[in-house]
């Protein structure tokens, strides 16, 4: 419970009068402003125009779905390997109202967020009766319940997968409509998980990860933190799956429902800095920056996999409590990177 008594003083205190915010405030427009210029930067600059882009749309997706994760992952410190499943709802709605309605996903994002919001509530009055190890095998199941009801209903393809007409745009400027889709779906998911965090919502959720017995002693009605947090960490994971999607004109089960994608999910959020604004932003532009670039010096080999995961080992062994985390507790975080 130390962490509300830190942080009740930050309640109803604008963020901006802290220390550092200057260039917090700097950071951001020169961030922002990158990631909407990104795609005028780089045609100068890039022979491959497209794959640039395509890496820039996963890059802004990778950080929406870690960022939203957080929330759970984070803040509540509830570890979940079930997430993959509100990426498919959010893919298999759009895609379905685009199949068979013709309305276009890039008008549905709204409510393929709230699909996925909506099982996810479901899911989390089920799921969070668990705790601990429990409720890490209970996602795993719910993710595999899924998969396995996708893989055998007819009306989506079932495991031949779903069919989607291809976006009428020209080829040379074809990537661009979904990355711009991308990068308000990651924007709108950290500014959730900073509004999270700045909240008495966000502190319950803290106190709950810390020791939630005591949260439950304090008056927090843990239940129901859980189960909504759960809730909002799906949304903006169901609109990252609509948009990667409908970039891919084939919707099949595997895709979406593989376990890597939730696990690369943790990942990102733990090397970045668990339970931080900043740190599954840092920790998805880290694994994919690395990823990337170890594709293009070794392929799609073993060398890859192996330069990839002694990356992300050092990072662990040097930064046990993520980039972020470490930094913040050795007094050595830059301020631009303290959005808690």
């Amino acid at each position: 419970m130390a962490v509300v008594e830190e942080r009740e003083g930050l309640l109803g205190e604008s963020p901006f009068r802290k220390p550092g915010t200057r260039s917090r405030r700097v950071t951001l427009i020169v961030a922002l402003g990158l990631v909407l210029f990104f795609p005028l930067i780089a045609i100068p600059l890039f022979d491959s125009y497209a794959y640039v882009l395509q890496v820039g749309m996963l890059m802004l997706m990778w950080i929406a779905m870690s960022s939203s994760w957080n929330i759970i992952g984070g803040f509540a410190g509830y570890i979940s390997l079930g997430h993959g499943v509100f990426f498919a709802i959010g893919g298999y709605a759009a895609g379905l109202a685009l199949a068979h309605w013709g309305i276009s996903p890039f008008l549905f994002l709204p409510f393929a967020g709230l699909a996925a919001m909506a099982v996810g509530f479901l899911a989390g009055l089920i799921t969070l009766r668990t705790r601990g190890p429990a409720f890490i095998v209970a996602t795993i199941a719910m993710l595999f319940l899924f998969l396995l009801w996708f893989d055998n209903w007819e009306f989506i393809g079932a495991s031949s997968g779903l069919d989607l007409p291809f976006l009428q745009f020209p080829v040379q400027w074809l990537k661009v409509p979904f990355y711009y889709a991308m990068a308000l779906c990651a924007i709108g998911a950290v500014y959730l998980a900073y509004r999270v965090a700045h909240s008495k919502f966000g502190l319950g959720l803290r106190a709950i990860s810390q020791d939630e017995t005591k949260a439950e002693v304090a008056g927090i009605n843990t239940r129901w933190y859980k189960v909504w947090a759960f809730a909002l960490s799906a949304f903006f994971i169901g609109v990252a799956g609509a948009i990667y999607g409908y970039s891919l004109t084939h919707l099949r089960p595997l895709t979406f429902f593989a376990i890597a994608v939730a696990a690369r999910m943790v990942l990102m959020a733990i090397i970045g800095g668990r339970g931080t604004v900043a740190g599954p932003v840092v920790g998805a532009i880290l694994i994919i920056g690395v990823n990337e670039f170890a594709v293009r010096q070794f392929g799609e080999s073993e060398l890859n996999i192996v330069f990839t995961g002694l990356i992300l080992v050092l990072a662990l062994l040097f930064f046990p409590q993520g980039i972020v985390g470490s930094l913040r507790k050795s007094g050595r975080l830059p301020a631009f990177l303290d959005w808690d």
